[in-house]
C-alpha cells in the first residue's frame, strides 16, 4: 500500500517527506521486527520508549515513522535517510487506527466476538469456537493459550495482542475462509486501545472480581475498563451477560445493544439449573425459551457450567439452533491448563491457571465439593512477580485454609525476588500446615510423593504456560509435564 493512500485515511497532525513515493508492506511497534517498507510506531510503555529506537528503525528501512514526541529525533535524520515523519496524538491509538485501515478493515468482514471479565474468558473462547464450527461456520480465535485461523494454531504471547497484530490475524482469517472470530479481550487491551477500530458484532461478559490492581490501581479503573468493550458494541449488535454478577448491571449500561443473561439467576433469559461435576465432568440443564436442555461436558466445574452456558446463549441468540449448541458443548476438547486432570492410580493432580485469589478459591472449592471429605487436598502454588501484591497474603490464607498441606513456590517471579514474594504470601498463612520449596519443580516432585495415594493436588497458577520467567529468562517449564513424570516415579 501507498504511504499516500494510508494516510489520507487516518488522522494525522503533521506529514514531513515524500509519502506518495513510500511503500508500506507491515506495520510494526518492533524495531527489531523493521525491514525495507516497514512502518514503524514509536509508542511510549511502562518499560520501554519506542522513540529511543526511531535511529535503529530508521537504519533498517523503515519507510516512515509515526510517533508523538514531534522532538524525539531532528528532523535532519528523517531528511538525510528519505524516512517520512508521521506525528500523530497519540501513538497506540494512531497503531490501531492505522492497522485498521492497511489491513483493509477486516473487522467488518468477519463475524467478531469479544469475551471480557476476570476469570473464564479462555474457557468461554473454547466453548464458543467449538459451538460455532459445530454449526458450520469456520471460526478462528485469539486468546491467552493460542490463536487458531480454523484449526491452524499461531502461537501467542499476549492474552489480547497488539492491534497491528489483532488485524493481521482477522485478514489472515478472512483469507483463510473464517467467517466468525471469538476474541479474548483482556483489560489491559481495553485500556491501551488495542481494541479500538474493530466491529465486535456481539460481547460476552464473564464475571469480575478484583484483579491487575498493579494496573489498574482501583477496582473501579478495572470496572471501566471491561465497560469499554460493551460500550463498543452497536445497536444491531448483542451482549450476553452474567446475571449472577452484580457489575453486570454497571457494565451494560448505557448500551444500545441486544442484551440477553444467562445464570442461575430466575430472571435469566438463559436459566442454568441441576448442576453437577465430579472429576470425570460437568452436567446441567439450560432453560431456553421455556424448553429444557440438558448439557454435559468433560471440563469439570460451576465455573464451567458457567462458561458453557455463555457460549450456548451466545450461539442461540446468534440464530444458531439450540440442539447444535447441545452438541458443540459437549463435544469441546480439554481447554489446557484449566482445571486439567492428571492421574496415576488413584492420585489426581490439577493443573490450574488461577492466579487470583477469587480463581484459587474457586478451583479449592470446586475439589472440595467432589471429595466431599474423602480424599485429603494439597495445594502447590506461588504468586507472579512484578504483578498485583494485594492478592499474595490472601491467596496464602485461601490456600492454608482449604488444604491440608500447602507447599508455598514460585510462579514467574520475573525480576522479584522470589523469597520476598514468598514472604508476602506467607504474611497470610496462621497455620503451620505449609512447607516453603522455592524451586518449583521440587515442590511439585514434594507433594506427589509426600501426598497419600489417593490425594488430589492443586498445582495452580501456571496453567498451559510451559516456561518459568526468572530474572527476564524464560526457560521450559510445565506443570503437567513434571506432574506426568513425579507420578510415574511415585506410581513404580
Amino acid at each position: 500500500m501507498k504511504l499516500s493512500e494510508l494516510l489520507n485515511n487516518v488522522k494525522a497532525i503533521q506529514v514531513i517527506g515524500n509519502a506518495e513515493l513510500k511503500e508500506i508492506s507491515n506495520i510494526t511497534l518492533d524495531s527489531r521486527r523493521v525491514s525495507k517498507n516497514s512502518l514503524f510506531f514509536a509508542i511510549a510503555g511502562e518499560k520501554q520508549d519506542g522513540h529511543k529506537f526511531i535511529p535503529d528503525a530508521i537504519n533498517q528501512g523503515a519507510s516512515a515513522i509515526v510517533l508523538q514526541n514531534a522532538n524525539a529525533v531532528p528532523d535532519q535524520i528523517f531528511s538525510h535517510s528519505g524516512c517520512v515523519k508521521v506525528v500523530v496524538a497519540e501513538s497506540r491509538k494512531s497503531l490501531a487506527e492505522f492497522s485498521n485501515i492497511f489491513y483493509g478493515e477486516p473487522s467488518k468482514k468477519i463475524k467478531l466476538i469479544g469475551i471480557t471479565g476476570t476469570k473464564g474468558k479462555t474457557t468461554t473462547a473454547f466453548y464458543v469456537k467449538n459451538v460455532f464450527q459445530q454449526a458450520g461456520y469456520k471460526t478462528g480465535l485469539i486468546g491467552t493459550i493460542a490463536n487458531f485461523i480454523g484449526d491452524m494454531e499461531v502461537k501467542t504471547m499476549l492474552t489480547t495482542p497488539q492491534s497491528n497484530e489483532i488485524n493481521s490475524l482477522l485478514r489472515q482469517m478472512i483469507n483463510e475462509g473464517c467467517t466468525h472470530c471469538v476474541m479474548e479481550v483482556s483489560s489491559h487491551a481495553l485500556d491501551l486501545h488495542r481494541v479500538d477500530y474493530l466491529n465486535f458484532d456481539a460481547a460476552i461478559f464473564t464475571n469480575i472480581t478484583s484483579d491487575h490492581m498493579d494496573y489498574h490501581k482501583t477496582f473501579d479503573h478495572y470496572l471501566s475498563s471491561k465497560k469499554i468493550l460493551f460500550d463498543m458494541i452497536p445497536h444491531d449488535g448483542k451482549i450476553i451477560y452474567n446475571a449472577d454478577d452484580s457489575s453486570s448491571s454497571a457494565l451494560v449500561k448505557n448500551s444500545p445493544a441486544q442484551k440477553h443473561s444467562y445464570g442461575m439467576d430466575k430472571n435469566a433469559e438463559c436459566r442454568m439449573q441441576n448442576v453437577e461435576f465430579s472429576l470425570e465432568g460437568t452436567n446441567f440443564d439450560l432453560i431456553w425459551k421455556g424448553i429444557d436442555y440438558h448439557l454435559t461436558t468433560s471440563l469439570v466445574g460451576h465455573f464451567n457450567a458457567f462458561n458453557a452456558a455463555s457460549a450456548f446463549a451466545t450461539a442461540v441468540v446468534s440464530g444458531i439452533d439450540p440442539e447444535v449448541a447441545v452438541e458443540g458443548i459437549n463435544s469441546t476438547p480439554q481447554v489446557p491448563g484449566r482445571f486439567e486432570i492428571v492421574s496415576r492410580k488413584n492420585k489426581k493432580i490439577i493443573i490450574d491457571y488461577s492466579h487470583t485469589s477469587d480463581s484459587l478459591k474457586q478451583a479449592l472449592t470446586a475439589i472440595h465439593h467432589i471429595v466431599k471429605d474423602e480424599r485429603c487436598v494439597y495445594t502447590v502454588f506461588g504468586c507472579g512477580g512484578d504483578r498485583d501484591r494485594t492478592k499474595r497474603s490472601i491467596m496464602g490464607e485461601i490456600a492454608a485454609s482449604m488444604s491440608k498441606r500447602v507447599y508455598v513456590t514460585s510462579d514467574n517471579p520475573r525480576t522479584e525476588d522470589p523469597f520476598f514474594i514468598i514472604d508476602e504470601i506467607l504474611k497470610g498463612i496462621k497455620t503451620n500446615n505449609y512447607r516453603v520449596i522455592e524451586n518449583r519443580e521440587e515442590a511439585i516432585r514434594s507433594a506427589i510423593l509426600e501426598s497419600e495415594d489417593d490425594a488430589v493436588i492443586l498445582v495452580a497458577g501456571k496453567g498451559h504456560e510451559n516456561y518459568q520467567e526468572i530474572n527476564g529468562v524464560r526457560k521450559h517449564f510445565s506443570d503437567k509435564e513434571l506432574s506426568q513424570k513425579y507420578l510415574a516415579e511415585w506410581a513404580k
